[in-house]
């Protein structure tokens, strides 16, 4: 009987460790899922900066091409006003 309690409790001891194990590993993959959740974020917020920059350096090229193909320097800057308008609120919608 005493070589079966020993077994037994060697298996107990096991499990046990098993168990520790398990919630350390739990513990680290809640840790690691947030910090893909975090880090998504972060990409999500990386790319929207990046849009919003393509798009004014659209209009930094169109207002360029104005000015230099209009020597109405008055008129060019109404045009470019007019696309920096339509830009932003394109940018509103989206935002909705």
């Amino acid at each position: 009987m005493t070589k079966e309690f020993v077994e037994i409790e060697n298996l107990k001891a096991k499990i046990v460790d098993i168990i520790s194990i398990y919630e350390d590993l739990k513990k680290t993959n809640t840790l690691l899922e947030e910090d893909n959740s975090n880090l998504t974020k972060k990409i999500q917020l990386k790319d929207y900066e990046i849009s919003e920059l393509q798009q004014k350096y659209e209009t930094l090229k169109i207002a360029k091409t104005l000015t230099s193909s209009s020597k109405d320097s008055h008129d060019a800057k109404i045009k470019i006003n007019k696309i920096v308008r339509e830009i932003d609120k394109c940018v509103g919608l989206l935002n909705k």
